[in-house]
């Protein structure tokens, strides 16, 4: 019997070849998109996701046109906050997925949208029990084949909501980075204000600048939040002493009426509010912190839409 010391090679599964075709067709089908941005935390809670949501909205009144993909597969929300649960995944003539879309022209990828409320997402298997040494490897095989399954098309933004975990963001870093090539891929980090939650994003500011892959800038959500009876924004946390080694774009209050509108699909921005302000601001200074890494496009057409009213 071989041990691995007497492999050579690949062993002669032209395993190599395969990976390297995978990264060829990963590249062409983001040519078209000329920012890629990751949004991660390292810390869950901190209101990734519904910022994610709420900068692709903003991006789009500013006239970009913008998709999310959820990467995080285990707890996909994306697909309800644009009110795209249950839209289907429609192949075109050639056999790829078709952006679902939002009536305001935002694309979103998400697999909440094939599951029902509460149902897990899956993976067949004969080692039940030992999903601990595999399902990082198929999720990460599940986010290559989303990447070069779906035609994104021609984009300004195409924007990851990251799962949480300091090792997760590094770990998705060095993936974009061996299929993209390093900066090709931008990204901008979520915190709150607490000691706590800095301590972690630190962790993962430190993780991706080791990998390679420094973050552009990072985000203090729930920086405060908006008093009703007097209009002014006040604190929500103590003071933190923990300095982040990044830029800060942008500062969000908290306001429950974003909550609301994550609830309801999002049928309207939420013009006025005080969270949404912040979050246009945060959109002029992304912009201008994410450089255009695209490749020169094969074709000047966007991808179909399956639209969907919110």
């Amino acid at each position: 019997m071989k041990t691995y010391s007497d492999i050579v090679g690949d062993g002669g599964s032209n395993v190599f070849e395969q990976v390297l075709d995978q990264r060829r067709a990963i590249a062409e089908g983001l040519a078209g998109v000329d920012r890629l941005v990751a949004v991660g935390s390292g810390k869950g809670g901190v209101g990734k996701s519904t910022l994610t949501m709420a900068l692709a909205q903003s991006l789009v009144a500013r006239g970009a046109s913008v998709a999310i993909l959820d990467a995080d597969f285990n707890g996909p929300t994306q697909a309800h906050m644009a009110g795209l649960t249950g839209a289907p995944w429609v192949p075109d003539a050639a056999g790829r997925l078709a952006v679902p879309r939002r009536a305001d022209g935002l694309g979103v990828v998400s697999v909440g949208s094939l599951l029902t409320a509460g149902e897990e997402l899956s993976f067949s298997t004969v080692s039940s029990g030992d999903q601990h040494t595999w399902r990082a490897t198929r999720e990460f095989a599940m986010l290559a084949q989303l990447l070069t399954a779906v035609d994104w098309g021609r984009l300004d933004y195409l924007l990851f909501d990251l799962p949480p975990g300091a090792e997760r963001t590094l770990q998705y870093a060095e993936f974009l980075a061996a299929a993209l090539g390093a900066g090709r891929a931008a990204f901008l980090m979520v915190t709150i204000p607490s000691d706590l939650a800095r301590g972690v994003v630190a962790r993962s500011l430190t993780a991706l600048a080791g990998g390679g892959a420094p973050a552009v800038g990072y985000v203090e959500n729930m920086a405060g939040y908006l008093c009703r009876d007097c209009g002014e924004v006040k604190p929500l946390f103590p003071a933190s002493a923990t300095v982040l080694d990044a830029p800060c774009l942008g500062r969000v209050p908290f306001d429950p009426e974003l909550a609301a509108l994550c609830d309801r699909g999002w049928p309207e921005r939420g013009q006025g509010l005080a969270a949404v302000e912040a979050v246009d601001a945060l959109a002029a200074a992304l912009e201008s912190a994410v450089p255009i890494t695209s490749e020169a496009p094969t074709s000047d057409t966007e991808s179909p839409a399956v639209e969907t009213p919110s």
